[in-house]
């Protein structure tokens, strides 16, 4: 399976898995899981850890903390219990509705 929705960099094994966590976190301002928002900027499973990128659709977003908790339970779930998920936020590329999902846009109504 080479088509995400972001980009991934690690064992083929472990990309529907950790699709599949990031597709169970809810942005709970919009009721929408964050892949389909378009905020999950990359993921690489490395050796001793996974890297989880995230953007916000702000930076004042209220929620930031609970979709950064949401994302490590979900993805502690499906990966090696040796690596540990590190997320990080980051602000480039700046989220725009372009990085929505097309479920998303329907959704909201675009």
């Amino acid at each position: 399976m080479t088509d995400s929705p972001y980009p991934y960099e690690g064992p083929d094994e472990l990309r529907a898995p950790i699709l599949a966590a990031l597709r169970r976190v809810v942005d709970p301002e919009l009721a929408l899981s964050i892949v389909d928002v378009g905020l999950v900027v990359g993921v690489s499973v490395l050796p001793d850890r996974v890297d989880l990128r995230l953007t916000m659709t702000s930076a004042a977003c209220p929620v930031a903390d609970v979709i950064v908790d949401d994302a490590c339970t979900e993805l502690d779930r499906v990966v090696p219990q040796d690596l540990p998920v590190n997320v990080e936020l980051v602000w480039e590329p700046a989220w725009t509705s372009d990085r929505m999902s097309d479920r998303a846009k329907a959704f909201m109504g675009w």
